[in-house]
């Protein structure tokens, strides 16, 4: 009769931690690997939604965004092209209360044997007409056609600033356009609210809805 050897408690507990440990240690692995997946899909799916936007703009324009960046980085320019610097000058002046007398009397405009006083300034090339530039980048705010006063054409800009072109033809633009700085947006004409100064631009500047001297940006 063959003898039975005893079962050896501690042998089996040996071979049971040979292969607990090894598995407990895989199990973590494969979760670690799946939650870096995880957290690279969805980072590279929030990298490509923002590239989307940069490069589309919010209203899908291509140039939408870069217009609206370069805005609160701009100067002012002159709203006609500079190689004209020389030969436009200023037939009417912006009308400020603080300046002198005789500047105050050259910012006056006659109309029906009344005294307005200029909300901008009145520029001419020698009564020719000329290019109108947008002065800084931004959005069409509205275009106005008045045979009468003159057509004008406003644009909104960054830091509360609008800018204003008036006794324009031939415009260009059209309201919720986006323009950059120097980009053409009319003609200079003459209109019948203002006919002694020939063909000309109004150019009026506002900071926060309140008219400006332009001559506080620019240098004419």
């Amino acid at each position: 009769m063959r003898e039975e050897k005893p079962n050896n408690p501690s042998q089996k507990n040996k071979n049971r931690k040979s292969w607990l440990w090894p598995a407990i240690y895989s199990g973590f692995a494969v979760l670690f690997v799946g939650m870096v997946w995880t957290y690279q899909a969805v980072t590279n799916d929030d990298a490509g939604e923002k590239a989307e936007v940069s490069q589309s703009g919010p209203t899908g324009g291509a140039g939408d965004v870069t217009v609206e960046t370069n805005a609160s980085n701009e100067t002012m320019k002159f709203p006609f092209d500079e190689a004209l610097l020389d030969g436009v000058s200023v037939l009417q002046e912006y009308y400020d209360m603080e300046a002198d007398s005789e500047q105050r009397e050259k910012a006056l405009l006659v109309f029906n044997q009344t005294y307005v006083t200029n909300s901008g300034v009145t520029l001419s090339n020698g009564d020719e007409p000329f290019e109108v530039k947008a002065a800084l980048s931004g959005t069409v705010e509205d275009v106005v056609v008045d045979e009468f006063m003159g057509n004008k054409v406003t644009i909104k800009h960054a830091d509360g600033l609008t800018t204003s072109y008036g006794s324009v033809t031939g415009i260009t633009v059209e309201k919720g356009d986006q323009v950059a700085q120097g980009e053409t947006i009319a003609t200079t004409a003459a209109n019948e609210w203002n006919p002694t100064a020939g063909n000309h631009l109004l150019f009026e500047v506002k900071k926060d809805g309140v008219a400006v001297n332009p001559g506080n940006f620019l240098a004419f």
